[in-house]
């Protein structure tokens, strides 16, 4: 699954988000995916949560068409934070 998908998919299914999906290890390994995602959705939500609510987003496509994931998420005040530093 392309990145542009991946992160169309999550922002269709996840309320307010905004993702962005790179390829995890570089261009030529398109099974291992990276994605920082932002939504107001995991406020007050342990870090276990939020993942879960990205694989939720995601559906049949995390055994389908995704090998491997990894998962960057924040609020959008912590993401502010963040970049502000």
């Amino acid at each position: 699954m392309k990145p542009a998908a991946v992160e169309d998919v999550i922002e269709s299914n996840l309320e307010d988000a905004d993702a962005t999906v790179t390829h995890a290890r570089d261009e030529g390994d398109e099974d291992h995916l990276a994605a920082t995602v932002i939504s107001p959705v995991f406020d007050g939500l342990p870090l276990v949560q939020q993942h879960q609510e990205v694989y939720d987003a995601l559906g049949d496509h995390m055994t389908t068409d995704i090998h491997a994931l990894e998962l960057s998420t924040y609020t959008p005040e912590e993401y502010d934070d963040l970049e502000g530093e």
